[in-house]
């Protein structure tokens, strides 16, 4: 099974008002990047890996210290609100704080992985990095129990998510998570070679956005050093639902915010 092919030059990513009922506090930040060759990690990231490994191992924090982290705590909160038991299925923050918190190191994957692996371990948050080639639209939201997800590195498994489950949904049917974002789908998996990707932040406490926007700048300063420093940004929560990013410009939806502005 190969990735999704290119040839969609916008994307619309979206937050279903289900999920904001659910969750008041969601919020989720985007990058958009047209084009990147994804290639294995440089020093840099490297090394801020590394450093967000050593802080961890440092704090001296066991499974359940990492369960108390304020991101943690609410995205805990929140996977209970959705019918999830974060305790047999942690987000995506919480699985890797936890692997490290024993004393491990990480896998080291890629660039944009490992990337969004120290941001994410530094800020207790998920991060993550999504190849969209070829896809028009995403939205977070209730499944309804027909879509196709394919797992990470067994795409010849496919599953359905359960009815209600949040997940990140194309409107072909498929989803590219399960469990909002305990795990992400085979189809838009960032491996080497070229893409055009989605980096997401997603906080689900009162005070979310400032750190999101702070995750989404460190992540910003490092893009810059991989890419040719074309990239969009975008901040969704109950204010702001929905955006359509395309080059090179980027549009929120008039109805729900403004428009944030694109970085070249």
């Amino acid at each position: 099974m190969t990735q999704l092919s290119d040839g969609v030059d916008t994307l619309t990513v979206r937050i279903d008002d289900r999920v904001l009922t659910a969750v008041p506090h969601y919020v989720l930040g985007v990058i958009a990047v047209p084009v990147v060759e994804v290639a294995p990690a440089p020093p840099a990231v490297s090394t801020l890996l590394t450093a967000a490994e050593d802080a961890l191992h440092a704090a001296g924090l066991d499974k359940a210290g990492v369960a108390e982290l304020p991101g943690i705590v609410a995205w805990r909160e929140a996977y209970r609100a959705v019918g999830v038991n974060p305790n047999r299925f942690p987000c995506a923050a919480e699985s890797i704080a936890r692997r490290v918190a024993k004393g491990d190191r990480l896998p080291r994957i890629n660039a944009l992985v490992d990337l969004c692996n120290a941001v994410s371990l530094g800020a207790a948050l998920p991060v993550a990095s999504c190849a969209v080639d070829g896809l028009a639209d995403l939205v977070v939201r209730p499944a309804d129990g027909t879509e196709t997800y394919l797992p990470l590195g067994a795409p010849e498994a496919p599953e359905q998510p359960e009815p209600g489950e949040v997940v990140y949904a194309d409107a072909d049917g498929r989803a590219h998570s399960r469990r909002w974002n305990w795990r992400q789908g085979h189809l838009v998996r960032t491996d080497l070679g070229r893409h055009r990707l989605l980096l997401t932040v997603e906080a689900a406490h009162p005070d979310g956005r400032a750190e999101v926007v702070d995750a989404l700048a460190r992540l910003a300063t490092v893009l810059d050093e991989l890419s040719d420093g074309t990239r969009q940004e975008a901040v969704l929560d109950g204010a702001a639902t929905s955006v359509v990013l395309r080059s090179p410009s980027l549009v929120v939806d008039t109805a729900t915010g403004s428009n944030p502005g694109s970085r070249r």
